[in-house]
């Protein structure tokens, strides 16, 4: 375990390693832009307006949704890798993901008759990711009990039954594919002020009710007597954290669809970091969600690929998720053998 003073300066390290990569993110695109005229721009002293037009309107909302979504994921796995007692638990356990996505298939597929989708389906995805978490909670209670192994499998089957309705869908409406694909992956391209404005009031509840949740966080780490002893509730504490988890990673699938890895990397690059108190654990897993989010999306932002539409002349960027999955996976298998010994 670290000593405070090397735990300072690591979060310190990351917090500056987040603002570069934030300043980057303004830069890159087709027309780049210097890190000075970034600034410049940023604090409404740039004397060129394209520099404003393309700072503030354009690639801003973008980059803050970054940090946003990073810090939401990296959160929301640490809050659950506490409730399941398991490393390997992420965000997309929850039915947060296949719930939004599911809702968005439904809806993209005109199943309910509504209008077209236009910025209508950031928010039929929030309220199918929502469902989706309060699916998995509900059906792994047991007379008012949740146990960490039992909500582990619940959200397993959970997440299979979901996964299936999206594809008999998908199947039957194949005109939602298209729109469909970069929620399935999870992309931050296009992404407008609207899509901050929607994911902000949850990362506003969401982040300091999660880092104020470290010391309950602490107990359940132990074992159940232990924490009893020490006067803790655990089924109230252990349904509190899992809906806080499922708020932050239901926020961050609105707007950005199902990024992957995120909520399992930055808890685990966390914990190696600081040990297992959660009162490091926690403020830094959100921190370094932002850094591993905002670092794929800078290599999204660098590739580009042609979509498979034969009149499209344009290329666009790689889903950050994609990126992301390349990264993940191995880190994936890394954790599964040291689990396994």
């Amino acid at each position: 375990m670290t000593s405070a003073r090397s735990f300072a300066a690591l979060t310190l390290l990351a917090a500056i390693a987040a603002v570069v990569l934030f300043i980057l993110h303004l830069g890159l695109g087709t027309v780049w832009i210097p890190p000075d005229r970034v600034i410049l721009a940023l604090l409404d002293r740039s004397t060129d307006p394209t520099d404003l037009t393309i700072v503030r309107e354009l690639r801003l909302p973008r980059a803050i949704l970054g940090l946003l979504v990073g810090c939401m994921l990296g959160l929301s796995g640490a809050l659950l890798q506490v409730v399941m007692r398991n490393r390997l638990a992420e965000p997309g356990l929850t039915g947060v993901s296949t719930g939004g996505i599911l809702a968005a298939v439904l809806f993209l597929a005109g199943t309910w008759g509504l209008p077209p989708p236009g910025r209508l389906l950031p928010f039929v995805v929030l309220l199918g990711a929502l469902a989706g978490g309060i699916l998995v909670l509900f059906a792994s209670s047991a007379r008012g009990r949740i146990d960490p192994l039992r909500l582990i499998l619940t959200a397993v089957i959970v997440n299979a039954i979901l996964g299936s309705l999206t594809a008999i869908v998908m199947l039957r409406s194949q005109q939602a594919l298209g729109s469909i694909l970069s929620w399935l992956i999870g992309s931050l391209n296009g992404r407008v002020w609207d899509d901050v404005w929607l994911a902000l009031p949850w990362a506003a509840v969401g982040i300091p009710a999660g880092l104020l949740a470290a010391r309950a966080a602490n107990v359940l780490q132990l074992d159940d007597e232990s924490g009893r002893a020490l006067g803790l509730p655990l089924q109230p504490a252990r349904v509190a954290l899992f809906g806080l988890a499922v708020v932050l990673a239901a926020g961050a699938v609105s707007v950005s669809g199902a990024i992957a890895f995120v909520g399992l990397m930055a808890p685990n690059a966390a914990r190696a970091i600081a040990g297992a108190d959660a009162r490091r654990v926690l403020p830094l897993a959100a921190l370094i969600g932002c850094v591993l989010l905002l670092a794929a999306d800078l290599v999204a932002q660098s590739l580009s690929i042609k979509p498979p539409i034969p009149s499209s002349a344009y290329r666009v960027g790689l889903p950050v998720g994609a990126v992301l999955a390349v990264f993940g996976a191995p880190l994936l298998i890394i954790l599964l053998r040291r689990s396994i010994r």
